[in-house]
């Protein structure tokens, strides 16, 4: 699955959701190890071909895309600093000009808010003594029986008339005081702005400022820490593989040292004997991927089985450790009442291998393993390789996992339901 991967470059984005970030940053490093390996033969090979006269050297064509750099009066590439360049203003200037932008727009919010109240204080105001000035009219005029009731009605318009003028009047008062509220208001929060800047005081856009640096160099320091843990967890494991005298761990030395595959194959025969090393055989063509967990199954059955995937060693016993298709959930279920240490193997939907859940003192990790292949494991973590799957849980009930993670393999985590969820697998 590993080997696949990095043939693609590209991983699965359902398959990547099941890493956790330690094993995202491992993986992402073994892919740009990847890349420099195959830049650096290319490289060697355009070198040697060009060298050996069976490729002319590469002539750039005008056609070829490039880059100009404007360069300045001194020959060198011309830079521009914001505030330094012709006709910038510089930053005094612009700082200014923020600070009354702020305050003019604090003060038309203030003042819009005052105009709707005093507006709404005249409307008020002269609806009340209009109705007020309407029922003297009714209690004065109509009640004398005047004949003369178009003489009333004209008088009538004129009242309401001279309301409306002097209504007219008082709003052009009141807008007036309005704005001239308005100016002043501006001027003292510019001014308020203005001091709050001179006394160096270490205002609130200060301190957001400060807090981004801080938080970006967290960032950077973190993103440096994660690269060189998983710089150093591949080189651990590579080690590690190669002190045990295995196949692979001779065949990631050679790859770090930029051997070719012929000097692996030359590994492999000297160790295994003449020939390549051979597959399993295979009574069926499986998928690239799981499809369903009819086609997991099966898979188990005719090629885990044989393998004795999930035996105890040397019985004819399940692992307690061993469990079946079961969701991250459902391990994390099962785990959740455990001490630190606690782990479970399930077999995965993902990949065509298993998943390692653990236990944390606060949380879970989940590890891939990959047994695509004729050996197991993890995936993104350990290049290292086991013939089987208990070998691989052995081996990591002494040696940690990962070393920022410290994870060691100490008590199973066994069935809680009957039948087990792993029935299915052995019918």
């Amino acid at each position: 699955m590993l080997q696949q991967i990095l043939h693609d470059m590209y991983i699965d984005p359902e398959l990547l959701a099941e890493l956790n970030d330690e094993q995202k940053h491992i993986l992402f490093y073994k892919m740009r190890e990847e890349q420099l390996r195959r830049w650096r033969e290319r490289e060697a090979w355009e070198a040697l071909a060009q060298s050996e006269g069976l490729r002319p050297p590469k002539v750039k064509r005008a056609s070829d895309k490039h880059v100009q750099w404007l360069r300045g009066a001194d020959g060198e590439v011309w830079v521009w600093l914001m505030g330094e360049g012709p006709g910038d203003k510089p930053y005094e200037e612009i700082s200014e000009e923020l600070m009354a932008e702020r305050a003019r727009l604090q003060a038309q919010r203030e003042a819009e808010e005052l105009w709707r109240q005093k507006e709404a204080e005249i409307t008020r105001q002269f609806r009340d003594a209009l109705a007020s000035e309407k029922a003297r009219i009714l209690a004065e005029r109509w009640k004398e029986e005047t004949e003369d009731r178009k003489a009333a009605k004209t008088l009538e318009e004129r009242i309401h008339e001279e309301f409306k003028r002097k209504e007219a009047e008082e709003r052009r008062r009141g807008e007036a005081e309005i704005r001239l509220l308005e100016q002043r208001r501006a001027q003292e929060l510019y001014w308020s702005l203005k001091r709050a800047q001179l006394r160096g005081a270490a205002g609130e856009e200060q301190r957001a400022w400060e807090e981004q640096r801080r938080r970006s160099k967290a960032a950077d320091e973190e993103r440096s820490r994660s690269a060189r843990r998983a710089r150093d967890e591949s080189r651990r494991h590579s080690l590690r593989a190669i002190q045990k005298g295995t196949v692979a761990g001779l065949s990631s030395m050679f790859q770090e040292l930029g051997q070719s595959h012929a000097q692996e194959a030359r590994l492999h025969h000297l160790l295994r004997g003449p020939g390549p090393p051979r597959p399993l055989a295979r009574a069926w063509e499986r998928p690239l991927r799981p499809i369903s967990r009819e086609v997991i199954v099966r898979w188990f059955k005719e090629e885990q089985l044989p393998r004795r995937a999930g035996f105890e060693r040397n019985t004819e016993s399940v692992a307690p450790w061993f469990h079946g298709i079961i969701s991250r959930e459902d391990a994390e279920d099962l785990l959740e009442n455990m001490t630190e240490g606690a782990f479970l193997v399930r077999v995965s939907e993902k990949i065509w291998g298993y998943a390692l859940s653990y236990r944390l003192q606060k949380g879970f990790k989940h590890f891939l393993v990959d047994a695509s292949g004729d050996f197991y494991s993890f995936l993104g973590v350990d290049p290292s390789r086991h013939a089987t799957l208990t070998d691989l849980i052995d081996f990591h009930k002494e040696e940690i996992i990962t070393i920022s993670g410290g994870e060691l393999l100490q008590e199973p985590c066994g069935q809680r339901d009957s039948p087990p969820d792993y029935h299915l697998l052995f019918e």
